[in-house]
């Protein structure tokens, strides 16, 4: 049980950091080793200041701490237990890392507008970092909108016809969803309660009385329809089309939209919606758990159908993300206690094993200029460090052990047989046999198929360091977290009381 709320500023240290980094990241704009290096130190500390917090967390207490009072039941207020650890440990970590891999990879291709891409990256991370430690549901709203707003410049930065094009429909996507649907589920919220504080430290019973819930069950109903529609960054059909249509992007980005921070908060907000908002015996006595997980189950099908279609790698690695994010929402709206901890370990183990993925595919074109899958045969040979931690991360997007992915689907797809779900178990199966299908091909072309006629195959080779050691760090990480799960584990079960 929990055994108290520690009243502490001292969960405010990662939102500071994250804060004054992207200052620093501008004064150094005319040196970039300086400007770089900022964002290397502000990653560190802020993934220290996380960790800092975790002995209280697990020892079954929540950080807290009030820092604006706007009215009655609004204040920006921020929170730390076994949830935003998870998100929070995640997203700092892997921002050091993809800072390497930034290096390498804008200076290679001699990007342009170098500052302002670090400035967004480092504010998205301030975003994401204040979804992940978000107490209420009002803070949750101002960082969701602030890792909207400045990865917009992210996806556009290559400022072409097909980049403003990707970038207007992410922005209309993200933004025209939770105008329509997020913010109106946070009024409806306050009328229903007078509050938008979420109910910590307990999955079961949520923000919402058994008294609210009797008396407005057609309320409570639409309040949560609206928020599940409204979080789009979760790429739930048919609100995904934004996620590959933003591909337009460098491969850094794709990685930041994929594993570090967006769609990551788009499945951490679904999730802290669903168990600290309105709790597993709403969800259960109002019957939104089970729709939502198929509505999941729908998503996560198609889109692996679709993924096998494609020949652009990282388009195929977009469709396997809006299946894989299915995977989490799914997991936690089953309700069982196994589907709950895999759908949330997911966000931690998808995390390392998709960033993986996205480092590789940067570092194919950075040393290739190759995007197509077809064109990529025999490649292996030339650069067997990328795409063996290629193989290494599809193995756990597919579901293998001993990488992490098998240990949260296996979660995943017990607590389905769990809640007696045996049409989401079918599309599990079916799902994880497509994964399979569209990424052993890939592994294949490049380690066993002879080589292309191509005048340039044997002047390719490996990208710089600075892009391939984080890329295999990540997915040797991914082994890490299958063979010790216990490493977020730990943090699900605190979180639930499991």
């Amino acid at each position: 049980m929990t055994t108290g709320i520690i009243e502490s500023a001292r969960v405010l240290l990662p939102i500071a950091i994250t804060l004054v980094a992207p200052l620093f990241i501008w004064l150094y704009r005319n040196d970039p080793n300086k400007r770089e290096g900022v964002s290397f130190v502000a990653g560190g500390l802020t993934f220290f200041s996380v960790l800092s917090l975790a002995p209280q967390v697990l020892a079954g207490n929540i950080w807290k701490y009030t820092l604006f009072h706007i009215m009655p039941g609004i204040t920006v207020t921020f929170c730390a237990d076994g949830l935003s650890l998870i998100f929070g440990l995640v997203a700092s970590f892997l921002w050091m890392f993809a800072t390497s891999y930034n290096v390498g990879y804008m200076r290679s291709l001699n990007e342009h507008a170098q500052t302002r891409y670090y400035v967004c990256f480092a504010v998205a991370i301030f975003g994401a970092e204040g979804v992940a430690l978000s107490a209420n549901v009002f803070t949750l709203y101002l960082f969701y909108e602030v890792i909207t707003v400045f990865t917009y410049p992210l996806v556009a930065h290559h400022q072409d016809t097909e980049g403003f094009s990707g970038a207007r429909k992410y922005i209309v996507y993200l933004m025209g969803t939770s105008k329509l649907f997020l913010l109106p589920a946070m009024v409806m919220t306050y009328v229903l309660l007078g509050t938008l504080d979420f109910h910590l430290g307990d999955v079961v019973t949520g923000m919402f009385p058994p008294d609210v819930v009797a008396a407005h069950p057609v309320a409570v109903t639409v309040t949560y329809v609206l928020y599940i529609a409204g979080i789009g960054k979760a790429a739930l059909m048919p609100f995904h089309n934004w996620l590959p249509s933003a591909m337009v992007a460098p491969t850094p980005v794709s990685a930041l939209l994929h594993a570090v921070a967006v769609v990551k908060a788009g499945v951490f907000c679904v999730c802290r919606i669903m168990l600290s908002g309105f709790g597993v015996e709403v969800l259960d006595k109002l019957n939104l758990g089970i729709p939502t997980a198929m509505v999941a189950a729908f998503t996560l099908t198609v889109a692996s159908f679709i993924a096998l279609t494609k020949d652009d790698l990282k388009a195929r690695l977009a469709y396997s993300t809006v299946a894989q994010l299915s995977y989490i929402v799914c997991g936690v709206a089953l309700l069982t206690p196994m589907a709950v901890q895999g759908g949330m370990a997911h966000i931690a183990h998808h995390a390392f094993s998709k960033i993986t993925l996205f480092f590789a595919a940067g570092a194919i074109y950075v040393a290739t200029h190759l995007k197509k899958i077809s064109l990529m045969d025999g490649l292996g040979r030339k650069m067997p460090w990328t795409f063996g931690a290629f193989a290494v991360a599809s193995l756990s997007m597919i579901g293998m052990p001993p990488v992490c992915g098998f240990v949260s689907k296996w979660y995943i797809v017990n607590g389905a047989l769990q809640a007696g779900q045996i049409t989401i178990f079918l599309a599990f199966m079916l799902s994880t046999a497509l994964n399979a299908g569209y990424f052993l091909p890939v592994i294949y072309r490049a380690f066993f198929k002879e080589p292309l006629p191509d005048p340039h195959f044997h002047h390719y080779k490996e990208a710089p360091l600075t892009m391939v050691i984080p890329l295999c760090t990540t997915g040797l990480i991914s082994v890490i977290l299958g063979l010790y799960p216990a490493l977020f584990m730990d943090f699900v079960r605190i979180f639930g009381k499991f």
